[in-house]
This record gives structure tokens, C-alpha cells and sequence, in this order.
């Protein structure tokens, strides 16, 4: 056990008796998650009047004292940057941000720097979950670098558990703005359709057999028609890498500006190439979720950015 690392002690109450081990000292140690605990206690961290515990189910027993040592986190590889955020919401345990399009969430090859993993360390100043690894701290979710909008963050390792969770159980409201290159027939609809890396282009998502991919379903319905193209409110009931874009395409509404799955109309080329538009007409424009921590509802809204304000009035009837 390093000397670096925090060092706890918890002795086990009467009213404890029989408990599996991670349990009782998730209940006696409550800033650690119990998911975290089971892991430190395989990892070897934990110890009991000498002896070595590796097994979370370990029934323990009245009067009995363990010990804990929490290992200092790995310092983070990426680089902590002085980059703009626009905070919509800050506590001790999260926060939301309203992410610009352009901006990658998390470094990779060839984004290493600029990303939005890089902003935070310099915001947060080393209080983001470890969770994610050094890579991606405090991420929870992610949206493509071309799509603004909503994001939330970690920082303490039971708010990412809590998030991912409700990840998971695809009880988070997330709704995008999107604006796609045809007028749909219908006022709204949904799209169930599995979704997996493309066997033909690695680089590409597509739709799949269920058997070969995630359970994948979005809910859209007509916000405004506009000339050959329409403003669009897409529902996630699940969240899968390039969902909206997929999807959307899949039913003959590709998003605007979509260099992976659209086709530009002639009709809509004059438009983006005046207005400079260079990527997919896609906001995350809604975020809903259970405070992991405190259990309050929390609800914010982005409104949609300039740019795609400006494709809407060029495209309005």
C-alpha cells in the first residue's frame, strides 16, 4: 500500500452482522461508492487485523476493524488548458456545460490538446472523477465534435457512478434540434433500429441486425416545415455514438450539412456554402436528470446557436 495513498479505518457495528463486506463499508465510509469499494477491496486495499481481504462478499462480523487504503489518483496525461467554458450549471459534484461545435470532448489521436477534457482540468483543477481514466476524466457522455450543445460532467467518482447509471437505464432527457434536408410527410414518428460500427467503414455507424448491435430508438417530431427541409426535435430513448444522424438518414431526412451520412440537395448547396455552414445541423438542446447526489430534478435547456439560426431563417418558407 502506497504511502501516498488516504489511509481509512471502519469498525463493524452489531446492527452489521453478516453484511457483505463492500456493503458495510459503503455504509460506514459513505464518501466512497460501493461499486468503488468493491473494486479497492480485489484490488488488494483492504486489510483486517493484518490479513489481506480480496473477496467483497466476505461476511463480516461485530467488533471486527478493517482498514482501507485508497490509492492517490493517476495524475491525468492530458494537459490542463485555459480554454472558455460556458458553465450552465456548477456544484460540488457536477456540472453542465454548453459545448460550442468544433470542440472534441475528449483527447484522441489527432485532438490531443483543445479538447474539452483539457478545459476542465484547467476549470476543475484536479476535482473531476477518475472514473473514466486518465483520458476522459469526468466524462460521462459525449456528443460529436461538429454538434453543440449540452453536456454533463463529473466530479466526484458517486456523482459519475449515479450519472452513468441513469445513463444505462435511459432515464435522462435528452432531446436535439436538428435540422434535416427534406420535409418530412409526417408530423413525428419514431425510429427503432439497432445501431453498430459499420462492417464496410469502421469510421462509419450503421443499422444492424438486432443480433449484431445495441437497441437504438429515437423519437422525432416536426417543429417547423421549412423550403425542402424541415427544424426537427429528435427524443433519445437511447443514446448511442452518431444516434441522431443514423437514424434521421435512415428514414430519407439526413441533417443538413452532414458530411458522413447526408447528401446535399442543390437546392440547400448555395445556402450552406454562403453561410459557411460546415457541419451537421444537430444541438443538443435539452438535458434532464435526478441530481445523483442531492436527488433533485434538474432540468436545463441551450438555446439553438447562431449559426444554425442563420440556416433557419435562410430555409424559412
Amino acid at each position: 500500500m502506497s504511502d501516498s495513498a488516504i489511509q481509512e479505518a471502519a469498525m463493524i457495528p452489531d446492527d452489521m452482522a453478516g453484511w457483505r463486506l463492500d456493503r458495510a463499508l459503503a455504509a460506514l465510509l459513505p464518501v466512497y461508492s460501493r461499486e468503488r469499494l468493491k473494486n479497492l477491496i480485489s484490488a488488494g486495499q483492504v486489510t483486517s487485523m493484518g490479513q489481506l481481504i480480496r473477496d467483497p462478499a466476505t461476511k463480516v462480523k461485530p467488533g471486527t476493524p478493517y482498514a482501507l487504503s485508497v490509492p492517490a489518483p493517476t495524475p491525468a496525461h492530458n494537459v490542463a488548458q485555459d480554454i472558455p467554458l460556458a458553465i450552465v450549471h456548477e456544484d460540488d459534484h457536477l456540472l453542465v456545460v454548453d459545448k460550442p461545435a468544433g470542440m472534441v470532448v475528449h483527447p484522441a489521436a489527432g485532438n490531443l490538446d483543445g479538447t474539452m477534457v483539457n478545459a476542465l482540468l484547467h476549470h476543475c483543477a484536479g476535482r473531476l472523477s477518475g472514473i473514466g481514466g486518465v483520458a476522459r476524466p469526468g466524462i460521462v457522455h459525449r456528443i460529436d465534435k461538429d454538434t453543440s450543445g449540452l453536456l454533463v460532467v463529473a466530479k466526484t467518482d458517486r456523482a459519475h457512478e449515479g450519472l452513468a447509471a441513469q445513463f444505462a437505464a435511459h432515464s435522462i432527457d435528452r432531446r436535439y434540434f436538428a435540422i434535416v434536408g427534406s420535409l418530412p410527410k409526417t408530423g413525428s414518428g419514431t425510429v427503432d433500429a439497432p445501431l453498430a460500427r459499420s462492417p464496410v467503414n469502421r469510421k462509419k455507424v450503421a443499422i444492424v441486425g438486432a443480433d449484431k448491435g445495441k437497441r437504438a430508438v429515437t423519437h422525432w417530431k416536426m417543429v417547423e416545415p421549412l423550403r425542402h427541409a424541415a427544424l426537427v426535435e429528435c427524443k433519445l430513448e437511447t443514446g448511442r455514438t452518431h444516434q441522431v444522424r443514423v437514424h434521421m438518414a435512415s428514414i430519407g431526412h439526413a441533417l443538413l450539412g452532414d458530411p458522413v451520412y447526408g447528401r446535399t440537395r442543390p437546392e440547400h448547396r448555395e445556402v450552406l456554402k454562403r453561410l459557411a455552414f460546415e457541419r451537421q445541423a444537430l444541438h443538443a438542446a435539452f438535458l434532464g436528470f435526478i441530481h445523483p447526489i442531492t436527488g433533485g430534478a434538474l432540468n436545463f435547456e441551450s438555446p439553438i446557436p447562431s449559426d444554425m439560426q442563420r440556416l433557419f431563417i435562410n430555409l424559412k418558407l
